[in-house]
């Protein structure tokens, strides 16, 4: 079986002779902490350590949907343990200094606090005319995806979880009552942005999955109400997946959410989002998301990262909990998260054994 029907098929929820071995990956801190623990220095990811499954990519034909130039990471100003910076989606924050440890970053501004803003970074860096989205070889990636014996995906990028980073949490969430019609024009642009760069897809090619990010959701649910999710984003989603699906036959689309989302799941299958990842074991029941939406929702992750902390007797009881979701398809077990820096490299490693093990990858 290869790579692109093992996936295809247990997103289905068909037999299959094991799952896709996948992981989320680690912080930095933790790579360095497994440097000094016994991982070779010469890798620097999970991926290319165990040769996961997530190696067996090749090329697919993507576009350039996001900014373009995007901002530069550039440190401001350094201030004793912690230093200022701008980030790559233009924001100002002070941090503590990446040598000394993870830190949440102190927001001091944002690259959209007017609609003046917005117009800028929408003509400069969100034109589609702009040189370098679409890849020279573009015709070759595309017949190449037709007979492909790994997965074709396709970044299709953000409709909340973007502007949210341009403008932060308190400003969107605002705007939303204050101004909808600005959101409504921002969500726009962006549609009307990607579906101008997929046009160049159209028909050309075979697409398998389409890759979204949001991480719009905290510890109790959305950061939205599901009303307005169903009247500002689900329509917007339908316009992508539905064209995808009619002119790439695009089956699958996964979305990277953090947080509970049991709220926004049948939202996101109403809209063609029907691969939920990497689904936090803390604030979700994936057994309840099966439960109601069976073979239409299909589950990565789900692992719960904490139990790498406990160590083996933790690992092993993680793996029998989730025996029963692994038996019923449609799930591809990994961490639910970055594998965090208190966990030691003999943790991890009987992790991988035992994971290994559990998915039949022998």
């Amino acid at each position: 079986m290869t790579h692109r029907e093992r996936l295809l098929r247990t997103l289905r929820g068909e037999p299959v002779d094991r799952v896709p071995d996948y992981e989320f990956g680690a912080w930095a801190q933790t790579i360095a902490r497994w440097h000094k623990e016994g991982m070779p220095q010469e890798y620097n990811s999970i991926d290319h350590f165990f040769h996961t499954d997530n190696m067996e990519y090749g090329p697919s034909p993507g576009v350039h949907i996001g900014l373009l130039p995007g901002f530069e990471y550039k440190v401001l100003e350094e201030k004793g343990d912690h230093i200022i910076v701008q980030d790559g989606d233009g924001a100002i924050a002070e941090m503590l200094r990446p040598e000394l440890g993870a830190s949440i970053p102190k927001y001091l501004r944002y690259a959209i606090e007017t609609r003046k803003d917005w117009e800028r970074i929408r003509d400069e860096r969100l034109n589609p005319e702009t040189p370098g989205r679409i890849p020279e070889n573009l015709d070759e990636l595309c017949k190449r995806s037709l007979d492909a014996d790994y997965p074709i995906t396709l970044w299709c990028g953000s409709l909340y979880g973007w502007i949210r980073n341009w403008m932060g949490v308190e400003r969107i969430s605002v705007t939303f009552y204050d101004d909808p019609g600005w959101i409504e024009e921002m969500m726009d642009h962006l549609v009307n942005l990607t579906l101008t760069m997929f046009e160049n897809l159209a028909g050309k090619c075979k697409i398998d999955l389409g890759t979204w990010w949001e991480d719009m959701c905290f510890n109790k649910g959305p950061l939205i109400s599901p009303e307005m999710f169903s009247r500002y984003m689900v329509p917007r989603y339908k316009r992508i997946t539905e064209f995808l699906r009619r002119e790439c036959g695009c089956e699958f689309h996964m979305v990277d959410c953090d947080g509970n989302i049991h709220q926004l799941v049948p939202l996101w299958l109403e809209a063609g989002i029907n691969v939920m990842f990497p689904l936090e074991v803390a604030h979700n029941d994936g057994y309840e998301i099966k439960r109601r939406f069976g073979k239409s929702v299909a589950i990565r992750g789900y692992f719960d990262k904490r139990a790498l902390i406990a160590g083996g007797e933790a690992i092993d009881r993680e793996f029998e909990r989730l025996e029963p979701l692994l038996k019923g398809g449609g799930f591809i077990p990994h961490t639910d998260h970055l594998v965090p820096p208190d966990v030691p490299w003999e943790n991890y490693l009987y992790y991988r054994r035992r994971k290994c093990e559990f998915i039949g990858k022998i």
